[in-house]
């Protein structure tokens, strides 16, 4: 039983700075189908998205209509680009010219609802000028055929318990938050009809991505070295992995340090802890909740100032 009324606890986002890695990579997964969507994922040091082909959502009864159905006469475009996703460092682009993700559906068939079997998604980051942009235009009513969503990181908050200012020879335990270790992007908002890109003509088809923080390396500034910790998401009604009823030698949560040195000697009284916090991402495909699959990790940086003092005893 943990006493929260006793907890001295302070989120310490504020003094968090995040620091891009780089350069940086991009994973992406095998190209996935779900319902009428043809998908691409990613995965970098600023967040994760996928790039999908698909018809509009069939929400109408019989067969859904195919893609030739569709365009009612007017030519397929199986390119469209993209910004370069955040994250993305890549050289100077030629005079004249400027980096574009440019994703292409090969080996469809237009007489299919999502494209057929053999659809998939292939991407590449192209220089293009007004010229190559010709190549690869997109109408209006290509629009259809198109879909993405994305999200980024959100900023660490470290949480430093028993107390928010650590003690000399008295174990610091970290812990991110709940919040700050975990975000979810779905497919399945309330879409208007000219949205309606969900894919779930069945109603059981849509696209979940998930990022969870899974290792975090501490450095905690005192020239003792890293510390590596594992990392899962704490439950909301223990957001900060830390029992009051227990002394710190008999706590669950084992990443901690101790401090040997008061930071009063330190710029600003204050040790500087560099963190590298390593988000895996995920997918699933289904309305309820099925079997994750791994996509890649990327790592985020951040660092943080940290007062250390002395332990202080009431003298009688």
């Amino acid at each position: 039983m943990h006493n929260r009324v006793a907890r001295t606890l302070l989120i310490l986002s504020a003094v968090l700075a995040l620091l891009t890695a780089g350069p940086v990579s991009t994973a992406s997964a095998d190209t996935i189908q779900t319902g009428n969507r043809v998908c691409s994922m990613y995965v970098n040091a600023i967040g994760f998205g996928a790039y999908c082909s698909s018809g509009q959502a069939y929400v109408g009864g019989g067969t859904p209509p195919t893609w030739r159905e569709r365009l009612d006469g007017r030519p397929f475009v199986p390119c469209r680009d993209f910004e370069i996703p955040k994250g993305i460092r890549l050289p100077k682009a030629p005079d004249g010219k400027e980096w574009v993700l440019r994703v292409t559906i090969t080996d469809y068939t237009l007489d299919s609802y999502n494209g057929g079997p053999r659809a998939h998604l292939e991407r590449a980051y192209v220089p293009v000028d007004a010229q190559d942009r010709a190549q690869c235009p997109f109408p209006d009513y290509m629009q259809q055929f198109w879909w993405r969503f994305e999200g980024t990181y959100p900023p660490p908050a470290l949480q430093i318990m028993p107390t928010y200012t650590p003690r000399v020879n008295v174990p610091a335990f970290f812990t991110l938050t709940p919040d700050s270790s975990m975000l979810v992007k779905s497919d399945t908002k309330v879409y208007t009809p000219d949205e309606m890109t969900s894919g779930m003509f069945d109603d059981k088809h849509n696209l979940t991505m998930r990022g969870m923080v899974v290792q975090m390396v501490i450095d905690p500034g005192d020239n003792t070295g890293t510390l590596t910790c594992k990392v899962g998401v704490t439950p909301l009604a223990d957001p900060d992995g830390y029992d009051q009823t227990q002394d710190p030698d008999h706590q669950i949560n084992t990443c901690k340090h101790v401090y040997k040195k008061s930071s009063a000697s330190q710029p600003d009284g204050m040790y500087t802890v560099k963190l590298t916090i390593t988000w895996e991402v995920s997918y699933w495909i289904g309305r309820d909740a099925g079997e994750w699959h791994p996509i890649g990790q990327a790592n985020v940086t951040a660092v943080q100032r940290l007062p250390v003092q002395e332990v202080q005893a009431i003298g009688g």
